[in-house]
């Protein structure tokens, strides 16, 4: 088994859990850096109207089978604004070099009529 160099920093986690725990955050794997993707688009029409979103996923190793984590806020419209959050799928190679990563989910529920949007969609290519 071959060994891979790691480096990175361990941190409190801030879970609920009464365990104390911690959480790891890597900075380089096999000496890359870690890298993260941009991510953006609109949610389904629902309830009247559509949110825009954008953000960019946490942060994730190259060069290995990997997902990201992604977290944002939609846009405030009609009133409201609804969480996105979830993982996303495994890593797509492009053509012209770097991958994508796909995403879909629902929005947490919100409004004047409580109700959610779908969102689904493709990262941007990978930023350092």
């Amino acid at each position: 088994m071959r060994k891979i160099p790691v480096e990175g920093f361990l941190f409190q986690s801030n879970d609920s859990s009464a365990e104390h725990s911690h959480g790891l955050y890597i900075t380089s794997w096999n000496g890359m850096p870690v890298h993260r993707h941009p991510f953006s688009g609109t949610t389904s029409f629902n309830d009247g109207h559509d949110h825009q979103y954008i953000g960019v996923t946490e942060p994730a190793p190259t060069g290995v089978p990997h997902v990201h984590r992604y977290y944002t806020i939609t846009s405030f419209d009609d009133g409201h604004s609804h969480v996105i959050e979830g993982t996303t799928g495994p890593a797509i190679q492009l053509r012209r070099g770097g991958h994508i990563h796909y995403f879909e989910g629902y929005t947490t529920v919100n409004g004047r009529r409580p109700h959610t949007h779908h969102y689904k969609g493709a990262t941007e290519n990978e930023i350092p």
